[in-house]
């Protein structure tokens, strides 16, 4: 971190893979985000490799069309369902009034999805380490506040007053 972060005030948030060093983009942020991407386009390729041999084992005990369609419709939802959520949660903080109940019963789909996620990873490593935005709003409108807290505070008419007759 650079000394100017180190002051007084808000301190960013951690982002993962990337720690702190999409605030000044410094600490090879660039290639933390060139990594961040291949890493997730790789790890997409190799699952869905994986899930090709499942289909392949489908297709070897014979189990019908239907069940072969069914399969793979359900991982295509779930890749949707799962790319949707994690792009959305790049942009905005869970709603902390959400059901957790509903939550709970989402991480299965995502689970299943799981090839969406990491496309959603990849495509926003392109652009800027994922959630920066969201961290960026957050942590320069925490600067901000502090900052109108603490020029308030200097502008104390008693606190001049005692420095004037000292």
């Amino acid at each position: 971190m650079s000394d100017e972060h180190e002051a007084a005030g808000p301190q960013p948030e951690p982002i993962r893979f990337f720690g702190t060093t999409w605030v000044d983009h410094d600490g090879g942020y660039a290639l933390r985000r060139a990594g961040v991407a291949v890493g997730a386009l790789a790890a997409a390729a190799a699952g869905a490799f994986v899930l090709r041999f499942g289909y392949e084992g489908l297709a070897v005990a014979e189990v019908g069309n239907l069940v072969n369609m069914l399969v793979v419709v359900a991982f295509a939802v779930c890749s949707a369902l799962a790319f949707r959520r994690t792009w959305e949660g790049f942009q905005r903080r869970p709603d902390p009034a959400a059901d957790p109940a509903a939550e709970k019963s989402m991480r299965s789909i995502l689970m299943i999805g799981f090839i969406g996620s990491l496309l959603a990873y990849f495509f926003r490593a392109l652009r800027e380490a994922p959630g920066e935005r969201l961290h960026r709003e957050e942590y320069e409108e925490a600067r901000t506040r502090y900052e109108r807290r603490r020029t308030t505070r200097t502008g104390n008419p008693a606190a001049r007053k005692k420095k004037r007759k000292s």
